[in-house]
């Protein structure tokens, strides 16, 4: 593909695919560290006009990998709807941002032409839509799923509670657990990532998030988000688990770095459905975020923004309950500052949501990033009002585990209250009846979590 523009008296000249979608991107430090990036503002410019000029058809016709040689192209490829494709496909992307945007296209229509899209094709139309065309576009698209209750309702804002300890130690991730609870966070899962990923440590950690749901009749869902392998063989035993967790890349290299394959993971998904403890059909939760696909040399010169698109198409393979983006967790060489982590989260929830997945954010940076916590609060708001699914809560916003920022449970209760957003309504129900929630506002026992140690 040989394309060029004109502007301000210059000629730019793009000689691929991959070059005219890297170069597109807003700015990105890991495209820059993969010598893949713009040059400059006008060299970016250049690429978006070149990149709105593009059909749906250019894209599918230049795959930028094979499906020959890679299988999540290959999943991708065979999730198009050929006959919705052949009806859309002379459409150039200025088209189809434009349908997005129009207010007369309702987020079931978004989703019916999803289905003839590739996720390199929706990648493509984020990269020329502002911060607020991406807000306005996920705020259309409503996708609810079920596991053990359901979350992704009109005016919810769903949390996973994220009570990790530094030792595994349950009793310490009971006392979290607790806080969480206490400020009404963790409707939409109790997820724990562990230190120590053995058999016998998931299949403790399962059987405790169990208990204490079963204990307080708190109605939400359990996962520990081990290696997939470990959680089979936990579940295998015998193990309470609601969902089965693991991180996706959107390579066949990248999800081989993870030790992960599309067979392994269909292999997951009839164990879960086999053996899991849930009620619901969607029983998956997945994890991406952009940049792991450099990390592990996966890249093929393919742009960060793109690769994470992929992976959502691999994601929608598994119909799951839970998607989201750790969005600034790898740390300045993916997404420099706040401006990049604010974008690449407005991107990432916006993508997800065009590929008909119930997607959330984990609103987070590292302490070596050019953010702050200002910035996940703006990061955060702009998300709630874009339809979030769900945001993660970890104690004071810092986990003592991972060693990175988040949100933190008092942060979630506040997106509610000034965006009058509610949690998911049996998890509601069930608040009002601890005395923690009335009228739809926390009540004075919030925050204390000996409401629970008082009953254990």
């Amino acid at each position: 593909m040989y394309k060029k523009t004109t502007l301000l008296g210059k000629t730019y000249q793009f000689y691929s695919l991959k070059e005219i979608m890297a170069k597109a991107n807003e700015e990105r430090s890991g495209d820059q560290l993969a010598g893949i990036g713009a040059e400059n503002m006008k060299e970016r410019m250049a690429a978006k006009v070149v990149l709105a000029d593009l059909t749906l058809a250019d894209i599918r016709n230049y795959p930028l990998l094979s499906p020959e040689e890679d299988e999540v192209s290959k999943v991708i490829e065979e999730g198009v709807n050929e006959s919705i494709y052949d009806v859309i496909k002379n459409w150039t992307l200025a088209d189809l941002r434009e349908y997005i945007l129009d207010d007369r296209h309702l987020g079931s229509e978004l989703l019916r032409i999803s289905k003839g899209l590739t996720s390199e094709m929706i990648a493509a139309a984020a990269k020329i839509m502002s911060n607020l065309d991406l807000i306005q576009a996920a705020s259309k698209i409503k996708i609810i799923t079920y596991c053990q209750t359901k979350v992704g309702q009109t005016g919810v804002l769903a949390a996973r509670a994220q009570p990790n300890h530094p030792s595994d130690n349950l009793q310490g991730m009971r006392a979290s657990l607790y806080e969480a609870l206490s400020y009404g966070v963790g409707d939409a899962m109790i997820g724990i990532n562990p230190v120590i990923d053995t058999t016998d440590n998931i299949y403790g950690m399962l059987c405790e998030t169990k208990e204490i749901m079963e204990q307080f009749s708190i109605p939400t869902q359990n996962c520990v988000l081990s290696h997939v392998t470990s959680q089979m063989r936990a579940i295998e035993k015998g193990a309470p688990a609601d969902l089965i967790f693991q991180s996706l890349a959107g390579t066949q290299a990248g999800i081989e770095s993870f030790g992960i394959s599309v067979s392994m993971l269909d292999e997951a998904t009839a164990l879960i459905h086999e053996k899991g403890t849930a009620v619901g059909p969607n029983r998956w939760y997945l994890e991406t975020g952009q940049g792991s696909e450099l990390s592990a040399e996966a890249h093929f010169d393919i742009d960060q923004v793109t690769l994470e698109a992929r992976c959502y198409g691999l994601a929608k393979r598994y119909k799951p309950f839970l998607v989201n983006t750790v969005v600034g967790f790898i740390g300045p060489e993916y997404l420099y500052d706040s401006k990049q982590v604010i974008r690449a989260g407005l991107e990432d929830h916006f993508m997800g949501k065009m590929h008909g997945l119930p997607m959330g954010v984990d609103v987070c940076y590292t302490n070596h990033m050019k953010a702050d916590q200002n910035d996940m609060d703006t990061l955060s708001t702009l998300l709630a009002a874009a339809g979030v699914n769900f945001v993660i809560g970890v104690p004071m916003a810092d986990d003592c585990m991972l060693n990175y920022q988040s949100l933190s449970y008092h942060d979630i209760a506040t997106l509610r209250s000034v965006l009058r957003l509610s949690p998911a309504p049996p998890f509601e129900q069930w608040l009002e009846k601890q005395g923690i929630m009335e009228n739809g506002k926390l009540t004075r026992l919030a925050g204390d979590p000996t409401l629970f140690m008082s009953k254990a």
